[in-house]
Protein backbone atom coordinates (compact mmCIF):
# COMPACT_ATOMS: atom_id res chain seq x y z
CA UNK A 1 0.00 0.00 0.00
CA UNK A 2 1.58 3.04 -0.98
CA UNK A 3 1.99 6.08 1.69
CA UNK A 4 2.67 8.63 -1.07
CA UNK A 5 -0.44 11.27 -1.11
CA UNK A 6 -2.71 11.06 -4.47
CA UNK A 7 -1.74 13.05 -7.25
CA UNK A 8 -3.95 15.49 -9.47
CA UNK A 9 -2.57 17.50 -12.83
CA UNK A 10 -4.00 21.23 -12.89
CA UNK A 11 -3.30 21.67 -16.53
CA UNK A 12 -4.50 25.49 -17.96
CA UNK A 13 -3.45 28.97 -19.04
CA UNK A 14 -3.39 31.78 -17.13
CA UNK A 15 -6.79 31.12 -15.34
CA UNK A 16 -4.97 28.94 -14.14
CA UNK A 17 -1.85 30.15 -13.20
CA UNK A 18 -3.76 32.94 -11.22
CA UNK A 19 -3.35 36.13 -13.78
CA UNK A 20 -5.29 38.75 -11.55
CA UNK A 21 -7.23 41.03 -13.97
CA UNK A 22 -5.79 43.29 -16.19
CA UNK A 23 -5.63 46.82 -16.27
CA UNK A 24 -2.69 47.71 -18.90
CA UNK A 25 -1.00 45.63 -21.25
CA UNK A 26 2.26 43.71 -19.65
CA UNK A 27 0.56 43.64 -16.36
CA UNK A 28 1.55 40.63 -14.34
CA UNK A 29 0.24 40.20 -11.11
CA UNK A 30 -0.60 36.81 -9.90
CA UNK A 31 -3.48 35.76 -7.44
CA UNK A 32 -1.66 34.35 -4.21
CA UNK A 33 -1.63 30.31 -4.65
CA UNK A 34 -4.73 29.75 -1.91
CA UNK A 35 -6.90 31.82 -3.62
CA UNK A 36 -6.34 30.57 -6.93
CA UNK A 37 -8.97 27.51 -7.99
CA UNK A 38 -5.49 24.67 -7.53
CA UNK A 39 -4.62 26.46 -4.30
CA UNK A 40 -8.69 26.30 -3.09
CA UNK A 41 -8.61 22.93 -4.43
CA UNK A 42 -5.18 21.89 -2.38
CA UNK A 43 -7.39 23.38 0.82
CA UNK A 44 -10.55 21.27 0.19
CA UNK A 45 -8.58 18.25 -0.56
CA UNK A 46 -5.89 18.36 2.71
CA UNK A 47 -2.86 16.47 2.62
CA UNK A 48 -4.04 13.22 1.22
CA UNK A 49 -3.91 14.78 -2.20
CA UNK A 50 -1.11 16.69 -3.66
CA UNK A 51 -2.26 19.47 -6.46
CA UNK A 52 0.34 19.94 -9.07
CA UNK A 53 -0.04 23.35 -10.45
CA UNK A 54 0.75 24.03 -14.64
CA UNK A 55 -0.88 27.21 -15.64
CA UNK A 56 0.84 29.25 -18.33
CA UNK A 57 -0.60 32.39 -19.87
CA UNK A 58 -1.92 32.42 -23.11
CA UNK A 59 -1.81 28.55 -23.58
CA UNK A 60 -3.62 27.41 -26.28
CA UNK A 61 -5.39 23.94 -26.86
CA UNK A 62 -3.52 22.84 -29.61
CA UNK A 63 -2.49 25.40 -31.77
CA UNK A 64 0.85 27.83 -32.13
CA UNK A 65 1.14 31.17 -30.95
CA UNK A 66 2.39 33.17 -33.85
CA UNK A 67 3.10 36.35 -31.47
CA UNK A 68 3.46 34.10 -28.16
CA UNK A 69 5.01 31.30 -28.85
CA UNK A 70 4.83 27.78 -30.03
CA UNK A 71 5.37 27.20 -26.09
CA UNK A 72 1.97 28.37 -26.04
CA UNK A 73 0.18 25.07 -27.47
CA UNK A 74 -0.28 22.59 -24.69
CA UNK A 75 0.11 19.36 -26.91
CA UNK A 76 3.17 20.48 -27.56
CA UNK A 77 3.94 20.68 -23.27
CA UNK A 78 1.76 18.11 -21.98
CA UNK A 79 3.82 14.97 -23.03
CA UNK A 80 6.72 15.79 -21.26
CA UNK A 81 4.02 17.34 -18.06
CA UNK A 82 2.55 14.00 -18.16
CA UNK A 83 6.08 12.27 -17.93
CA UNK A 84 7.14 14.58 -15.01
CA UNK A 85 4.45 13.67 -12.61
CA UNK A 86 3.26 10.56 -13.20
CA UNK A 87 1.54 8.22 -12.27
CA UNK A 88 -1.50 10.39 -11.67
CA UNK A 89 -4.77 9.93 -10.01
CA UNK A 90 -6.45 12.62 -11.99
CA UNK A 91 -6.42 15.25 -14.45
CA UNK A 92 -7.94 18.33 -14.91
CA UNK A 93 -8.37 20.31 -18.08
CA UNK A 94 -9.58 24.22 -17.94
CA UNK A 95 -8.14 25.37 -21.39
CA UNK A 96 -9.50 27.02 -24.44
CA UNK A 97 -10.24 30.89 -23.86
CA UNK A 98 -6.58 31.70 -25.78
CA UNK A 99 -8.06 29.91 -28.87
CA UNK A 100 -10.75 32.39 -29.07
CA UNK A 101 -8.14 35.59 -29.61
CA UNK A 102 -8.80 37.24 -32.74
CA UNK A 103 -5.41 36.16 -34.35
CA UNK A 104 -7.12 32.27 -34.46
CA UNK A 105 -10.84 32.83 -35.74
CA UNK A 106 -11.50 29.97 -34.23
CA UNK A 107 -15.07 29.42 -33.39
CA UNK A 108 -16.60 27.08 -30.78
CA UNK A 109 -16.16 23.41 -32.66
CA UNK A 110 -13.27 24.35 -33.66
CA UNK A 111 -11.91 24.70 -29.83
CA UNK A 112 -13.70 22.38 -28.62
CA UNK A 113 -12.52 19.49 -31.31
CA UNK A 114 -8.88 20.21 -29.60
CA UNK A 115 -9.62 18.65 -26.56
CA UNK A 116 -9.59 15.12 -28.40
CA UNK A 117 -6.21 15.63 -28.84
CA UNK A 118 -5.36 16.53 -24.95
CA UNK A 119 -7.67 13.08 -24.01
CA UNK A 120 -4.97 11.43 -26.40
CA UNK A 121 -2.12 12.29 -25.19
CA UNK A 122 -3.33 11.34 -21.76
CA UNK A 123 -4.23 7.55 -22.59
CA UNK A 124 -1.18 7.52 -24.51
CA UNK A 125 1.23 8.29 -21.84
CA UNK A 126 -0.34 5.62 -19.87
CA UNK A 127 0.06 3.22 -23.04
CA UNK A 128 3.47 3.62 -23.19
CA UNK A 129 3.84 4.07 -19.30
CA UNK A 130 1.94 0.69 -18.97
CA UNK A 131 -0.54 3.18 -16.27
CA UNK A 132 -4.00 3.32 -15.95
CA UNK A 133 -5.58 5.92 -16.49
CA UNK A 134 -6.30 8.74 -14.62
CA UNK A 135 -9.73 10.19 -14.06
CA UNK A 136 -10.07 12.81 -16.52
CA UNK A 137 -12.33 16.28 -16.31
CA UNK A 138 -12.54 19.01 -18.58
CA UNK A 139 -14.10 22.27 -17.35
CA UNK A 140 -15.05 24.53 -20.17
CA UNK A 141 -13.59 27.99 -19.57
CA UNK A 142 -16.29 30.95 -18.73
CA UNK A 143 -16.93 33.32 -21.81
CA UNK A 144 -14.91 35.65 -22.62
CA UNK A 145 -15.93 38.99 -23.50
CA UNK A 146 -13.94 41.46 -25.44
CA UNK A 147 -13.42 44.36 -22.71
CA UNK A 148 -10.85 46.88 -21.70
CA UNK A 149 -7.01 46.17 -22.61
CA UNK A 150 -7.18 42.87 -23.60
CA UNK A 151 -10.31 44.07 -25.99
CA UNK A 152 -8.72 43.90 -29.54
CA UNK A 153 -7.08 40.92 -28.83
CA UNK A 154 -10.47 39.29 -27.96
CA UNK A 155 -12.62 41.36 -30.62
CA UNK A 156 -15.21 38.48 -31.78
CA UNK A 157 -14.52 36.18 -29.18
CA UNK A 158 -17.94 36.54 -27.03
CA UNK A 159 -19.63 35.23 -30.60
CA UNK A 160 -17.04 32.77 -31.56
CA UNK A 161 -17.31 31.03 -28.39
CA UNK A 162 -21.24 30.96 -28.50
CA UNK A 163 -22.17 27.29 -27.41
CA UNK A 164 -18.48 26.38 -26.01
CA UNK A 165 -19.88 24.78 -23.05
CA UNK A 166 -22.09 22.55 -25.35
CA UNK A 167 -19.35 21.44 -27.47
CA UNK A 168 -17.19 20.63 -24.79
CA UNK A 169 -19.87 18.60 -23.86
CA UNK A 170 -20.37 16.69 -26.73
CA UNK A 171 -16.19 16.18 -26.61
CA UNK A 172 -16.83 14.69 -23.55
CA UNK A 173 -19.00 12.40 -23.88
CA UNK A 174 -17.82 10.99 -27.13
CA UNK A 175 -14.34 10.36 -25.23
CA UNK A 176 -15.86 9.03 -22.12
CA UNK A 177 -14.02 12.05 -19.89
CA UNK A 178 -16.23 13.93 -17.22
CA UNK A 179 -17.16 17.71 -17.82
CA UNK A 180 -18.51 20.89 -16.08
CA UNK A 181 -19.56 23.79 -17.50
CA UNK A 182 -17.11 26.55 -15.65
CA UNK A 183 -19.41 29.47 -16.73
CA UNK A 184 -22.56 27.84 -14.71
CA UNK A 185 -19.68 28.57 -11.87
CA UNK A 186 -18.22 31.81 -12.94
CA UNK A 187 -17.59 34.57 -14.92
CA UNK A 188 -14.68 36.24 -16.31
CA UNK A 189 -13.76 40.02 -14.60
CA UNK A 190 -15.20 43.53 -15.70
CA UNK A 191 -11.53 44.66 -16.39
CA UNK A 192 -10.23 43.03 -18.98
CA UNK A 193 -13.12 40.18 -19.64
CA UNK A 194 -10.72 37.22 -19.91
CA UNK A 195 -9.45 36.75 -15.95
CA UNK A 196 -10.91 35.59 -12.76
CA UNK A 197 -11.40 37.33 -9.74
CA UNK A 198 -11.12 35.83 -6.39
CA UNK A 199 -14.56 34.42 -5.74
CA UNK A 200 -14.52 32.78 -9.56
CA UNK A 201 -11.58 30.56 -8.28
CA UNK A 202 -13.10 29.63 -5.32
CA UNK A 203 -16.19 28.89 -7.45
CA UNK A 204 -14.32 26.63 -9.77
CA UNK A 205 -12.06 24.96 -6.70
CA UNK A 206 -15.56 23.99 -5.02
CA UNK A 207 -16.46 22.37 -8.05
CA UNK A 208 -13.76 20.45 -9.01
CA UNK A 209 -13.32 19.23 -5.13
CA UNK A 210 -16.76 17.87 -5.52
CA UNK A 211 -15.87 15.82 -8.34
CA UNK A 212 -12.37 14.62 -6.79
CA UNK A 213 -14.43 13.96 -3.54
CA UNK A 214 -18.01 12.94 -4.76
CA UNK A 215 -17.41 11.43 -8.04
CA UNK A 216 -19.74 14.18 -10.35
CA UNK A 217 -19.13 16.56 -12.08
CA UNK A 218 -20.27 20.28 -10.89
Amino acid sequence: MSLLPRSILCFGDSNTHGTAPMTALGQSRRWPFHQRWPGVLQGLLGADWRVIEEGLPGRTIGRDDPVEGADRNALRWLPACLGSHRPLDAVVFLLGVNDLKARFQADAAAVAAGVHGLVDAVQLDCARAGLPQPRLLVVSPPPARALGCLAPMFSGAEARGQGLAEAYARVAAARGVDVIDGGSLARVCDEDGVHLDVPAHQAIGRAVARWVCDGEPG
